[in-house]
């Protein structure tokens, strides 16, 4: 394909062009939903060398498995499938180790907050890290779960698509996941919320950075504006 055709084919198309031989259409693909790929990648695991290694792991294993998609689900729900599944593999395997968050909090603002400046104030640049610790303490499972329902705004049956597991076992997880994080963020609900209708998690999860966009304001298939580098390099299929 040539570029204009590359910009304009649909992502199913994209892939059975690099399945045909196509050089170039699998790095459109990437260049479409790397930047997402990411920031799931990113919130999921809490550690920019491990999610960059999870999302290389991830693109290389579609690169090799395209000629597997039977077109079951959209090309964005398979590709966020391998890379979350890649995600735990990397979550288990770092379980027996000891991790540390993210602290670099203006690399966290330009990822997960891309509107706003990257020079955010202190207080805000705590409030990260805190909320980046407090995800990094829960089951891998639970945390892929809130990511892509309460962070990145998927519908739950879209989220259980891209889990591979019943829509139960999403709303299990994320309840679950709400109610362990509950005492760790419970000091940082907004005052306002003291006369409101919010419950104490409602407070906290709106505090999370990315917190969810709802679907209905979240274009089909639209990526994060956000520029995040994707490494290269092997991995396994």
């Amino acid at each position: 394909m040539d570029d204009t055709a590359l910009g304009t084919a649909g992502d199913q198309e994209l892939l059975a062009a690099h399945v045909a031989g196509d050089a170039d259409a699998f790095g459109e693909l990437v260049r479409r939903y790397r930047d997402r790929l990411w920031a799931v990648a990113l919130r999921t695991l809490g550690d920019r060398e491990e999610a960059a290694d999870a999302v290389q792991d991830a693109l290389v294993s579609a690169y090799r498995a395209a000629h597997t998609f039977r077109g079951q689900s959209a090309v964005t729900t398979w590709l966020h499938r391998i890379t979350v599944n890649a995600c735990l593999d990397r979550a288990r395997k770092a379980a027996t180790r000891k991790t540390s968050p993210v602290d670099d909090a203006e690399r966290l603002d330009q990822l997960l907050e891309p509107h706003e400046s990257a020079e955010a104030p202190a207080e805000r640049q705590d409030l990260h890290r805190e909320l980046i610790k407090a995800m990094s303490s829960l089951p891998a499972e639970q945390r892929a779960a809130l990511v892509l329902v309460d962070m990145q705004g998927y519908p739950v049956a879209e989220a259980a698509q891209i889990l591979d597991v019943p829509t139960g076992t999403v709303k299990s997880r994320c309840a679950r996941g709400r109610a362990r994080l509950l005492p760790l963020l419970k000091h940082l609900r907004p005052q306002s919320a003291e006369t409101g209708n919010d419950t104490p998690a409602d407070a906290a999860r709106n505090r999370m950075p990315g917190a969810s966009v709802p679907p209905a304001s979240r274009p089909k298939d639209a990526g994060p504006q956000n520029p995040a580098a994707v490494k290269g390099g092997g991995g396994r299929a």
